[in-house]
């Protein structure tokens, strides 16, 4: 089965994210964002099944686990951590796995934020966990924790901080998984169904709070023959277009143009080891586009879509400018996407404070 979508080159994420420091938040789907973030600055090439099953490992593509993991005891249960790190000569992306919106461990990782350095892009969501290991009454519980967390998010980074939260991918009608462990099993039939109400009252919140939203429910409804057998988890084809909907919308809020031409892309062919596209066949092969700053060179606009996000139809206006050189983007381009009501200027601090004695991979700061 083939399938058409837009998606960012190698190139084009590692010049977007340069001198820019990623932070990811979340459960173990963030994870495998974090780790196909990691993979596309690094190379054109997918992540293989085994990569996307692991956790807690040692290393994985030149990154380094830096807290919890298998450096402690592995298990499932809600006081799991791990920390993991990529740094580069050029890029640093780092990954906090949490089982709760809003907990100690959670005001400890906010602790970082305000006393280290701060983030570039903040990519996070925590969901499933809190709607099913804590409380059968989840519903004012999660809306407090969400209010709590978006207040000192909000408190803890400058606002030029672009903060993307995550709505949770479906579910399947019938799911197993790490968090589901046998004293829940009951909750999996309405599993699903909570997580689209959860959707709603943090989407609704992150919203209010001047966060960015981006529906991955809505954008994957018609792409369930992506996820995995065990009802919660996706395969590389999905994860990567996850990366590329989240890098289209950080170029945009900082003003590049960002020229996705569509690919054709075979989905069986993802499996235990994926080709990279140099190796690929012909008609998986993506076209070659750079990341232009200047505009000369864009893609052919796709004709104006018609759903457009309600949220961003009632409450949310795009209403950055960027420098001259820049030519902005038409509002139809991503219409899944709601855009906060600031500017995002385009700054890069990491590079003015990165110390120099931190080797490649060397340091957690």
């Amino acid at each position: 089965m083939r399938e058409i979508m837009k998606s960012v080159s190698h190139l084009q994420a590692s010049q977007l994210l340069h001198n820019k420091f990623i932070v990811v938040l979340g459960d173990s789907i963030q994870r495998a964002v974090y780790k196909d973030l990691v993979l596309l600055v690094q190379k054109e090439k997918y992540l293989s099944l085994r990569q996307l099953r692991s956790k807690g490992e040692m290393t994985f593509e030149q990154d380094c686990l830096v807290e919890g993991g298998c450096l402690g005891q592995m298990h499932n249960g809600t006081e799991y951590k791990e920390v993991r790190q990529f740094q580069s000569a050029h890029h640093l992306v780092r990954f906090y796995f949490v089982t709760r919106i809003y907990s100690r461990y959670m005001k400890s990782i906010l602790e970082d934020f305000r006393h280290g350095l701060k983030p570039d892009l903040v990519f996070v969501n925590s969901c499933v966990w809190d709607i099913s290991r804590y409380s059968c009454s989840w519903v004012d519980d999660y809306k407090e924790n969400l209010h709590r967390f978006f207040d000192e998010l909000r408190e803890a980074l400058p606002e030029e901080t672009l903060v993307v939260w995550n709505l949770t991918m479906p579910l399947g009608e019938r799911i197993k998984g790490g968090f589901l462990v046998p004293e829940i099993e009951h909750k999996a039939p309405q599993l699903r169904y909570d997580v689209i109400e959860a959707n709603f009252y943090s989407g609704t919140l992150a919203d209010a709070y001047g966060m960015d939203v981006l529906d991955l429910h809505f954008q994957f409804r018609f792409s369930l023959h992506h996820r995995m057998k065990d009802g919660v988890h996706w395969n590389a084809v999905a994860h990567r277009k996850i990366t590329s909907l989240l890098l289209q919308h950080a170029a945009e809020a900082w003003g590049v143009i960002l020229p996705c031409p569509v690919t054709v892309y075979d989905h069986t062919e993802v499996a235990e080891e994926q080709p990279t596209y140099n190796s690929a066949p012909k008609h998986t092969r993506p076209q070659t586009c750079h990341l232009e700053a200047n505009g000369t060179q864009r893609a052919a606009l796709p004709p104006k879509p018609h759903h457009r996000n309600q949220y961003r139809e009632t409450r949310n206006g795009f209403d950055y400018r960027p420098p001259h050189r820049f030519e902005p983007y038409q509002e139809y381009n991503y219409q899944h996407v709601m855009r906060s009501r600031h500017a995002r200027h385009h700054y890069a601090p990491y590079t003015q404070h990165r110390p120099f004695y931190y080797g490649y991979n060397g340091g957690y700061y």
